[in-house]
């Protein structure tokens, strides 16, 4: 006599508080993999933003890597909606490549990844905006499985005396209901309420940068280097600034210096003399970079104007932690990246996908979670530190810089090498 299959998330409730990159990701994932012969789990998704978001809030483009099985791309792949984004990418594919530059423009180095197994590239750019239509339209099609609740943000949660979660909801207009679940997977950001409910101490950090910067609108077209290529401009004088397209007219810009902490800020509640500051202290910071540095600070759009701490935090294993049994924390929730990482919608795609495989295919959620953790905190660590090694040869100055130029320059000559 044959033995019914049996899963201990079967019939069970699960809450996602987050339906950005790494929520929606797991959405997708856990719907695609799961048994399809055991009673499917309830999925409900929370998230703080409308299912439109304001493009102020997404007018900007990220990387997505395909270098290495622990790359964004793969993710997506496993998703089945690779082909959707890579049509979707901001340069032709294969054909953009990231760039590192010195204040005149020239050349220091040129890298595209080499794909891995058969992925069509190795890095792409792509909208961020775009990345989380895909994503929630393939997460919705598990309507059936999944309910979406948007304009609802979980603002606080507490393990109950039965082992259960309680979500506190807060919607739009600031009233309050509550919710029990079996699971609780947490992906609602840096700034994630989940995680200070339960560990309030596990707070983002300043990394020591200030970015300062905004999208640069060029109706008749993207001027120069910037219009084929992503990539960083390096001063050799403590500034930097990074560049890439958005789409065909638009280009966003990141000034950033190494000075102590300052608020971060958005220009949707800015005057007009406050965008014109920006500007005037970017272009006096970045006094050294050559054109078209100052055409694409001077046509800066103003609703995008933007000063941003780089902010991150350490990852954490849940095994570590017994206040977090029957929460799970996934993307910038349990690893806060900075823009100079240049890897976190990845890291988000993986975590999603990863936890969505090891939740399937596990016989509890202990083994679920360490299985996970495996996977996640390593890529994890690896990527901060990565970032933080960005931010002080991105800002150095002197012999440190001399010596970064000199390995960028031997680099350089080992692609050629390889034909690279």
């Amino acid at each position: 006599m044959s033995t019914q299959p049996s899963h201990f998330l079967e019939g069970k409730q699960v809450i996602v508080a987050g339906a950005g990159i790494a929520g929606s990701a797991f959405v997708a994932a856990f719907c695609k993999l799961w048994n399809p012969a055991l009673t499917f789990p309830e999925i409900t998704v929370f998230d703080r933003d409308t299912r439109e978001v304001a493009a102020k809030r997404e007018g900007y483009s990220l990387s997505l890597h395909g270098d290495s099985k622990d790359a964004g791309l793969v993710a997506l792949r496993q998703l089945g909606v690779l082909d959707e984004i890579t049509s979707s990418s901001v340069f032709p594919l294969n054909s953009g490549r990231f760039k590192v530059w010195d204040s005149a423009w020239d050349e220091l180095i040129s890298i595209q990844p080499k794909p891995w197994g058969d992925l069509p590239t190795g890095a792409m750019r792509i909208r961020r905006k775009d990345l989380r239509r895909i994503l929630i339209e393939r997460a919705e099609k598990e309507k059936a499985r999944a309910t979406f609740h948007w304009g609802s943000a979980c603002t606080a949660a507490e393990r109950l005396d039965n082992g259960r979660i309680r979500v506190v909801v807060t919607s739009e207009d600031g009233g309050t209901t509550t919710h029990e679940c079996d699971l609780l997977i947490a992906a609602d950001g840096a700034h994630s309420k989940i995680r200070t409910s339960f560990r309030p101490d596990d707070k983002i950090k300043y990394a020591g940068a200030i970015q300062m910067g905004g999208n640069g609108k060029f109706p008749e077209g993207l001027p120069g280097p910037v219009g084929q290529n992503w990539g960083i401009m390096l001063s050799g004088q403590g500034v930097c600034c990074f560049f890439s397209a958005v789409d065909k007219e638009n280009v966003v810009w990141a000034l950033s210096q190494l000075e102590p902490e300052r608020e971060g800020a958005q220009s949707r509640d800015w005057s007009d003399e406050q965008v014109s500051a920006l500007k005037k202290e970017a272009l006096e910071l970045g006094h050294m970079f050559g054109e078209p540095f100052r055409m694409i600070v001077e046509a800066t759009d103003p609703s995008t104007a933007f000063i941003l701490p780089a902010r991150d935090k350490q990852p954490f294993r849940h095994d570590e932690d017994n206040s977090v049994e029957g929460v799970v924390f996934i993307g910038d929730a349990n690893h806060a990246v900075s823009p100079f990482a240049g890897n976190g919608a990845n890291l988000a795609l993986k975590d999603g996908c990863d936890l969505a495989e090891t939740l399937c295919r596990a016989t509890s959620l202990q083994s679920a979670v360490l299985d996970y953790d495996q996977v996640s905190y390593p890529r994890a660590v690896a990527t901060l530190k990565s970032s933080h090694s960005r931010i002080g040869m991105g800002h150095c100055t002197g012999i440190k810089h001399a010596l970064f130029r000199a390995g960028l320059a031997a680099g350089r000559v080992a692609l050629w090498v390889m034909g690279k």
